[in-house]
């Protein structure tokens, strides 16, 4: 199964995104196999950088040291996805400055994002990675649920919490991709924290 077949924008309302960076991932994956799904931001401008991208690229080299940082001895995103996680983004195309239109995260999040998820019926936990992809997994569930499930607050505050997506477990986490990552020794502990608790879920 290829996400990129499965789940489309069809008519691309945002304003605030470049569009020539639109990616949904073009990757072949067994669903029955994907345990957790992990929600970054948004594509790079340059989707050769995407996690997926044919050659070594800087979100997934980030990413791939996040799994390391957990314990998980993984050398690419081959390595990644065989452990049952799956890659993906809250929004589908590049930003255009540092924040993003709450509509824009609205639009992604019931035309992809939510279909996405519902590819793959064995997850167990969402990572989300970020303050849209927890704002992205907030919409959803008031859709789904009537109600937001992660609270308002710092995420170092609140990230111990148990929320669930009905029988999904939920994660808010921080952004992996980005030279930041690379810089602040807090978030990657964190980060790592979050990435191994919820691969120990059953």
């Amino acid at each position: 199964m290829r996400p990129s077949e499965h789940v489309r924008c069809p008519d691309f309302p945002c304003h605030d995104v470049n569009k020539k960076s639109y990616m949904i991932p073009n990757i072949e994956v067994d669903a029955n196999k994907i345990r957790v799904f992990m929600i970054s931001e948004a594509p790079p401008d340059n989707l050769g950088d995407h996690f997926y991208a044919l050659k070594k690229s800087f979100y997934a080299e980030t990413t791939v040291q996040a799994f390391n940082d957990a314990g998980f001895n993984v050398a690419n995103m081959k390595d990644v996805l065989n452990l049952g996680v799956f890659i993906t983004t809250a929004i589908k195309c590049g930003k255009t400055a540092y924040a993003i239109a709450a509509q824009t995260i609205d639009n992604c999040s019931v035309r992809i994002l939510e279909n996405e998820l519902r590819l793959f019926p064995e997850l167990k936990a969402a990572l989300l990675m970020g303050d849209t992809a927890i704002k992205a997994m907030n919409l959803i569930a008031q859709r789904s649920m009537g109600k937001r499930i992660i609270p308002s607050g710092s995420t170092y505050k609140i990230r111990k919490g148990k929320y669930f997506l009905k029988q999904l477990r939920v994660f808010p986490s921080y952004l992996q991709t980005g030279k930041s990552y690379l810089i602040e020794k807090s978030k990657r502990k964190m980060i790592a924290e979050d990435i191994k608790t919820a691969l120990e879920l059953h």
